[in-house]
């Protein structure tokens, strides 16, 4: 019925039965207990506690089920971060239906493309998000039903077959027995980023979602029922699933949801308001927070006794300058949609800035491999490989990739990396990241790390640029704080700058200053188009 953990043993013990719905385990396990009047939510609407979301949860799966979703169906989501996100989330999941969340960030080319690959029964959609999809609903050949979420009216759920969430909701049963599911049932899709490519549906269990509460919630963070948890990582990213979903429902702890993109200013406001107790962000929004001198602890929230950072490799001097303001080390880590989430970190009381950590998260195991799958010697750098128990099975129709990605037990990352003589692991960027100058491999990481430590820049990064003879050599863009202090002969300090801090043949030939850098939805530099 319920999953258990066992944090006395290394690693912790999880026991999943066979006969088991993960939307059961998470939020069930509170109801007849002091944690049913607790805080389970607190969004833009308001507060919502265990034994209230609950009963959305099945509410929100008997109208799933009234529109004809069955065990398997799939539905795509499209919802700001609220507490629709998780009732739909987890309403699919304990019919045993596929939820699939989608990124609010898309274009409707984007959602025309993920609506027919997944072949989804039902979207279920936010209102502010609904003319992204209006023109392209109606040559779907799969969909059957639309959603919308929102308190507005207007034209929002004009489209055909389109139903208002809360009607729904109001209408359904508070009652609902759990799908008869095992713990290898698919329990849901999560879509990877596409920056290399179009974007592929990785396949995740049932029984995967506790794995990440005991390794890294429970064994690593040690997420009390006493935290209150804010993620500024959206939740329909894998990262911020777990941090704001899984891993607080699991412990008994209370989430904060905001629908808005996390701006230092918003981001600033919930610190203050709502004292959060763990703080997840990305390297960049740690940088743009750190950017105004006014953003401190006494700003934000005194109450911070963890801060996280994943997406892409934490800048030292950020990490540095963080610590010092704001009271808590950012521990950073590393994580893929592929393994659910973060599964390599530096660790409270262990940590080294500049690196990922030098253990695993309890229940994975890592490895470096070079081109042809052998292991790679302490100081050299390899491709990061990872086994644990959270794997994606596969990506949805794509059997050429998933076995590109999946080596039986080991999943290849596509990261690069290297362990120092002290077994510390160093990003070295991605696979196609990586610079070779003069025959030496070069991180673009190391060379941005390096610009970012100057106090007038705020963002950088780094490709590859052919020279007059076509070979190879860093080139960066670079975000000033002050964009008006830009000239040649900052771009020559800046050069010298890091030509003092690394070996010359890794400082950028040329620097570009540009007002901002382009990046996915979860904060990731996109190189490519850099490159392009």
């Amino acid at each position: 019925m319920y999953s258990t953990i066992d944090l006395t043993v290394d690693p912790p013990r999880v026991d999943v039965p066979r006969e088991y719905n993960a939307a059961r385990d998470i939020v069930d396990r509170h109801l007849g207990t002091e944690r049913a009047g607790r805080p389970a939510f607190i969004d833009a609407v308001g507060t919502w506690t265990y034994a209230e979301l609950a009963e959305r949860i099945n509410r929100a799966g008997n109208a799933l089920a009234g529109l004809g979703v069955r065990m398997e169906s799939r539905v795509a989501m499209c919802l700001l971060d609220s507490v629709d996100f998780p009732a739909v989330f987890l309403g699919a999941i304990r019919i045993g239906a596929i939820p699939i969340p989608l990124n609010t960030l898309l274009t409707a080319a984007d959602y025309d493309y993920m609506l027919r690959d997944s072949r989804a029964h039902t979207l279920v959609v936010s209102e502010e998000l609904y003319p992204s999809f209006a023109p392209i609903l109606a040559g779907q050949p799969w969909l059957r039903e639309v959603v919308v979420a929102g308190s507005g009216g207007g034209d929002a759920a004009a489209g055909p077959s389109a139903h208002r969430l809360a009607d729904l909701l109001a209408a359904a049963g508070t009652e609902l027995e759990p799908a008869p599911t095992t713990a290898d049932d698919v329990a849901f899709w999560l879509y990877t980023s596409g920056t290399t490519g179009a974007p592929k549906g990785a396949m995740h269990l049932h029984r995967h979602l506790v794995h990440t509460v005991a390794g890294y919630g429970l064994a690593v963070l040690g997420v009390r029922p006493d935290d209150v948890v804010f993620s500024a990582a959206k939740l329909f990213f894998a990262y911020g699933l777990g941090n704001a979903l899984t891993i607080p429902l699991y412990a008994g702890a209370t989430a904060i949801l905001y629908p808005g993109r996390p701006t230092p200013g918003a981001v600033m406001g919930i610190l203050r308001e709502h004292q959060p107790t763990l703080f997840f962000g990305v390297p960049t929004l740690y940088g743009n927070l750190l950017a105004d001198p006014a953003n401190d602890r006494a700003a934000g929230s005194s109450r911070l006794r963890r801060c996280i950072s994943a997406g892409e490799p934490l800048p030292v001097g950020v990490a540095r300058a963080w610590e010092e303001r704001f009271g808590t080390a950012p521990l950073d880590g590393i994580g893929t949609t592929e393994m659910l989430h973060v599964f390599l970190t530096n660790r409270p009381g262990d940590h080294r800035y500049g690196t990922t950590g030098r253990e695993p998260v309890p229940g994975y195991e890592v490895k470096l491999v070079g081109e042809h799958g052998e292991a790679v010697p302490h100081g050299e750098i390899g491709e990061l490989c990872v086994r644990g128990t959270t794997a994606a099975i596969a990506y949805w129709n794509q059997r050429e990739k998933s076995l590109r990605a999946f080596h039986g037990p080991w999943t290849h990352t596509g990261d690069k990396y290297r362990r120092d003589e002290e077994g510390w692991y160093v990003c070295a960027g991605r696979t196609d990241d990586m610079l070779k100058v003069g025959g030496i491999w070069v991180s673009p990481f190391e060379v941005e790390g390096a610009l970012i430590e100057h106090e007038r820049v705020l963002e950088a990064a780094v490709v590859g640029e052919p020279d007059e003879n076509d070979l190879v050599k860093p080139k960066a863009f670079v975000v000033l704080t002050d964009p008006g202090r830009a000239s040649p002969a900052l771009a020559e300090e800046l050069q010298r700058f890091v030509k003092e801090r690394l070996a010359p043949y890794k400082y950028p030939r040329w620097i570009e200053f540009t007002s901002e850098l382009p990046k996915t939805a979860t904060g990731k530099i996109k190189r490519y188009q850099l490159r392009s």
